[in-house]
């Protein structure tokens, strides 16, 4: 199921809903999957060299990473090992800085756990006050997403290590950094220094790699190895390991992604200002665009054109926004072409 909880087989024609990488992954890929033969598929995936690889990618030692089958199975696990009610019945709070991934919430109420929303500020700066009065003896896990979904804004580092510094023993801080390849900064090189971090990366977007699902977990291994227990035993499919191997050989074509990237946020803040519309810059490979009275117009004539947009106004603070994609550069001429058509017959 896609995040809006539609069959993806309805979405063929340009999905700029998912923030997905709609030009694909490297051929290098292709021709890593290819290669494998009949025997390889039968057994068992081995895992040593794809994880060394992703170490050496993010820069940390292979014990102190963790593979999952895409991020969503880290999160799932973080829920399940820290979020589940304690054998006293004690209830485990999981804070929630909005607007968020919805599948923080989801896997917490799964698993026994309660969230605690902390409602945005109105120009969706880090809300860190908020964030550290909600903070309370039961709290297991502060989510973070960095940068965040669906805002696109960044928030501060230093915010990260406050929040670290002021949770209750036991507690851990999830950095989800998803974007993080396009905001080009990460917690990652100060997890040592803060032990009750972990950092959740994925090869989804910048890497395109969202079909074969690929995740990380990144921290300290006395944090990572009770989810290590979590995790189902090779989870992580061999598709998933060769493609990996062969993406991280050909990074010219991540820079030229981020390049596109670049170029088609650039474009759409411009189309915005022409527009009249409100938008947020974004650190991510999405713009998060409010198009307020036009919104439904805009969707519904992007779908029946064959272009997808996300419809975020039920999400707090993001009241009448859209989010779009912002990859590869002919994709977000035909998004704008769309929203051209809209808000021109509007006038």
């Amino acid at each position: 199921m896609s995040d809006d909880g539609k069959p993806p087989e309805l979405y063929d024609g340009l999905r700029l809903h998912q923030n997905e990488n709609t030009g694909g992954c490297s051929p290098r890929v292709l021709d890593a999957l290819r290669a494998l033969r009949a025997d390889q598929i039968g057994v068992y995936p081995p895992y040593r060299a794809t994880l060394e690889a992703c170490a050496r990618h993010f820069g940390v030692d292979p014990d102190s990473l963790l593979l999952t089958n895409g991020l969503d199975e880290g999160l799932f696990a973080i829920a399940v090992t820290l979020l589940a009610p304690s054998p006293d019945g004690t209830i485990y709070e999981a804070l929630v800085p909005q607007p968020a991934f919805e599948i923080f919430e989801f896997d917490t109420s799964i698993v026994g756990g309660r969230t605690i929303r902390v409602m945005p500020r109105s120009d969706f700066a880090f809300a860190l006050d908020e964030v550290l009065a909600a903070i309370t003896p039961r709290t297991r896990v502060v989510f973070l997403t960095n940068p965040n979904n669906p805002t696109g804004v960044s928030m501060p580092m230093a915010d990260i290590r406050t929040i670290a510094r002021r949770v209750p023993a036991g507690a851990i801080v999830l950095v989800d950094e998803a974007y993080a390849d396009f905001a080009g900064r990460s917690f990652v090189p100060e997890l040592g220094a803060f032990p009750n971090v972990i950092v959740g990366r994925t090869f989804s977007k910048a890497h395109g790699l969202a079909g074969l699902r690929l995740g990380a977990l990144l921290g300290n291994p006395v944090l990572l190895n009770p989810l290590r227990r979590a995790v189902p035993v090779y989870s992580v499919n061999l598709a998933a390991v060769v493609a990996v191997q062969a993406a991280l050989e050909d990074l010219d074509h991540v820079r030229d992604y981020l390049r596109q990237v670049k170029e088609s946020k650039t474009m759409l803040y411009a189309a915005c200002e022409r527009f009249g519309l409100m938008y947020w810059k974004s650190d991510a490979n999405f713009v998060l665009v409010r198009t307020g009275a036009h919104t439904e117009a805009v969707l519904s004539t992007a779908m029946a054109r064959g272009v997808y947009l996300r419809d975020r106004s039920k999400e707090p603070g993001c009241e009448g926004c859209i989010r779009i994609t912002t990859g590869i550069v002919e994709h977000t001429r035909q998004a704008l072409a769309v929203m051209g058509e809209v808000l021109c017959a509007a006038r």
